[in-house]
């Protein structure tokens, strides 16, 4: 007697816990042949604003961690995922219709940003900061902190990669981020959620919402406890009308990017994501 498979619910991920969204709201994913995947969550506006509550409440202790315990948190997801590399591949095949070998590449890369982006994390403060010379017995010295809550549309034309390439550097910085995954391949990114609960990343520092770009962004570029926006994966939106909405605000804002590439590794990402803080210090005198 044969038996029945338990299909997976996919849900939110807002504050370290699956939440579905408060509007029982579904949608269907279907693969690249269009046949039924999984029915997704679909989040709305007060999801978003539970994700950016839960990411403010959760800032604090990600920012005030030292810059070394993140690079193994974010290590620890690298190895996470390297034990779920065939759930990962499977959903990327289903979703996006490429060969096995094609889909395990693009996982690969996906845990290699994260390794990349981990070593960072206690040296791009090096880089991204500088002791300027003063007239005066003196020392100042630019220092890089986390900008706050960040909240990012992830490229919506890739599973997985896209969006570990725009949450990680954000991460690296100490901010926290509320991210909108890719409306027609979300499966990735929740499966991904359940490593990020189970590799030390506290509850609240990375929140997941899926479902529509396009009536989530404006709610987040408008919000006014989200400290920057990415709209790496906003490029089918009205995304000047996200930016003029982020400018009442003050947040500071990256403008979408395409290409199978989208948000590249690069110290920039890392460096965009921060404040610079100057500091004073008198010389002592012998």
């Amino acid at each position: 007697m044969s038996r029945l498979a338990v299909p997976k619910t996919y849900k939110l991920y807002i504050g370290g816990k699956f939440p579905r969204s408060e509007s029982g709201r579904t949608y269907e994913v279907v693969s690249a042949k269009g046949g039924f995947l999984a029915n997704a969550a679909k989040a709305s506006r007060k999801d978003a604003r539970d994700a950016v509550v839960a990411a403010r409440g959760a800032l604090s202790g990600w920012a005030g961690a030292t810059a070394y315990n993140r690079g193994q948190v974010l290590y620890r997801i690298a190895e996470l995922m390297e034990g779920r590399r065939a759930q990962f591949v499977d959903e990327i095949q289903n979703a996006e219709g490429v060969s096995a070998a094609v889909a395990a590449a693009q996982v690969d890369e996906a845990i290699d940003r994260w390794v990349w982006y981990a070593g960072w994390a206690d040296k791009f403060a090096q880089v991204a900061g500088n002791a300027n010379p003063v007239a005066g017995p003196y020392f100042n010295i630019s220092v890089p902190e986390p900008t706050g809550v960040v909240a990012i549309v992830a490229p919506q034309d890739s599973s997985l990669l896209g969006f570990v390439s725009a949450i990680a550097p954000a991460l690296v910085a100490g901010n926290t981020v509320v991210v909108v995954a890719s409306e027609r391949f979300p499966l990735s990114a929740i499966s991904l959620s359940e490593v990020l609960a189970t590799s030390d990343v506290p509850g609240g520092v990375v929140n997941i919402l899926t479902g529509s770009p396009a009536e989530i962004a404006p709610w987040l570029a408008s919000h006014a406890d989200v400290n920057a926006l990415d709209l790496v994966g906003a490029g089918a939106l009205e995304w000047v009308d996200l930016q003029i909405a982020a400018a009442d605000t003050l947040k500071r804002v990256l403008a979408p990017e395409n290409g199978p590439d989208a948000a590249a590794p690069s110290l920039d990402r890392i460096a965009f994501f921060t404040e610079t803080k100057t500091v004073w210090h008198t010389k002592s005198l012998l």
